[in-house]
């Protein structure tokens, strides 16, 4: 039997908002979208859940994050001048997690997402089928990226082989709603030819791609000069490193990457050349505005991926380097932070950032002919947005009161395939008390083992 769900306001992204409106679930689809009135005319044997001074959107999508990395929420705060720093700090704690730790953090990762409203994520992960199990139990959808590293290029067949069977075994996990897809980490932790390799694997497997691209400073100088700290870290470990001596962007055009369409993050230090090649080449962007700022590399032209069409989602990287996973937070920080930098553009609306929130996010996936808009016959994925308390009062435009007004925290009720994962400040798929006890437990340990570890190397 179907279902209305109904609000003051309902946003289908890709028509005007309609007042008084509702949206009729049958089983996992969306079976119409309308003003209640009309709903119920149609619909006449339907169970109507009114909502009241609320707005029912599609799903958020987070197309960029690291949900194992849950457990270092405020563990690298004093390293976050020194991106270098950060990154072996992390590095050296993440090793010391179990499959069990990567589980919980993950899972924490997921109840956190869902209870903002996120219903998929385009995940990044060391130990992907454990991300895979997280949001299959939570019930969210997602893609998560299986991550590759390997510098030295003397071992790139070898470190590629062994992808392959991780992909293997990670593919064969997919369910309907979480797939499995391959993510060389960053230029400078994968060699060229193992670029080249993964990006041949990709296509071959037809496996979505992800990589950090153009994300610091010290990237840009790795990639055009040969220099900095990256560099002097290959040294050390006796990796030799021609730099190509073009933009980082220009490089994954020469490896191959931008023929696997691949969703590039962060993409921070790109020209207007940079730019056509990704729009020519099929990609797309996860733009991670509070991870760029609170990291100090910059800030991405999110005005121009618009502007030129570029398939932006919005993400909110790790809690490690953003602190939350709020996708409201991240499109009003995105919109207001664009208007600085809008340069003769159209100024970013509350209502672009919606759309990058949703439908922006779902093409970046390419997951847009099932998710990213409230339509007939989409999956029925949804979040639904109290609109009635006090800081959001008087709520006249429902889309810039979302972006300007409300975060994750004023989310209702979450839904992902038509089944409801978050109502009434409760997730129905965990028991999040004992998830937090874990997550403490697995943060404590993992901080004595940093320390210790650290002593030693000193």
């Amino acid at each position: 039997m179907s279902v209305i769900y109904s609000a003051r306001w309902v946003l289908p992204i890709i028509t005007p908002p309609i007042e008084n409106g509702g949206v009729v679930i049958e089983g996992d689809v969306i079976a119409a979208v309308g003003s209640l009135a009309e709903l119920v005319a149609s619909f006449p044997e339907s169970k109507v859940e009114d909502f009241g001074q609320s707005a029912i959107i599609p799903g958020l999508i987070n197309t960029h994050s690291h949900l194992e990395l849950t457990v270092m929420r405020g563990f690298l705060e004093a390293e976050e001048t020194n991106f270098f720093a950060w990154l072996r700090k992390l590095t050296v704690a993440r090793m010391a997690m179990t499959a069990e730790d990567l589980l919980v953090s993950a899972k924490c990762g997921a109840i956190e997402a869902a209870r903002a409203g996120v219903t998929c994520l385009g995940d990044s992960s060391s130990v992907a089928v454990h991300t895979m199990n997280a949001l299959q139990q939570v019930g969210l959808r997602g893609i998560v990226y299986q991550e590759s590293f390997g510098p030295d290029p003397s071992l790139a067949q070898e470190n590629v082989a062994h992808i392959r069977e991780l992909m293997a075994n990670n593919v064969a996990r997919q369910t309907a709603l979480v797939r499995a897809g391959i993510s060389p980490h960053a230029p400078y932790t994968v060699s060229g030819p193992q670029l080249e390799l993964t990006a041949r694997l990709a296509i071959d497997e037809n496996l979505p791609l992800m990589m950090h691209a153009a994300e610091s400073a010290a990237e840009k100088l790795f990639v055009t000069e040969g220099r900095g700290a990256f560099a002097e870290g290959l040294q050390k470990r006796g990796i030799e490193w021609r730099a190509p001596g073009v933009s980082t962007i220009q490089y994954l055009k020469q490896k191959q990457i931008l023929e696997t369409k691949p969703l590039l993050a962060h993409c921070i230090n790109v020209d207007d050349a940079d730019l056509e090649m990704i729009r020519e080449s099929g990609a797309s962007i996860a733009h991670c505005p509070k991870s760029n700022a609170k990291l100090r590399h910059g800030q991405a032209r999110f005005t121009q991926f618009i502007a030129r069409g570029i398939k932006t989602g919005l993400g909110s990287d790790s809690v490690a380097s953003n602190n939350v996973c709020d996708i409201i937070e991240e499109a009003r920080f995105a919109t207001l932070l664009s208007r600085l930098q809008s340069g003769g553009q159209p100024e970013v609306s509350a209502t672009d950032a919606l759309f990058a929130a949703t439908l922006g996010g779902a093409r970046a996936l390419n997951l847009d002919d099932q998710i990213g808009t409230l339509a007939t016959g989409k999956q029925a994925d949804l979040a639904i947005i109290d609109l009635s308390r006090t800081h959001q009062t008087p709520a006249t435009n429902p889309a810039e009161t979302i972006v300007f007004s409300s975060s994750g925290r004023d989310v209702i009720l979450t839904m992902v395939a038509g089944k409801e994962i978050y109502r009434a400040n409760q997730v129905a798929t965990a028991s999040e008390d004992e998830l937090k006890d874990r997550l403490q437990e697995v943060r404590a340990r993992i901080a004595t083992e940093y320390d210790i570890a650290n002593a030693a190397v000193r």
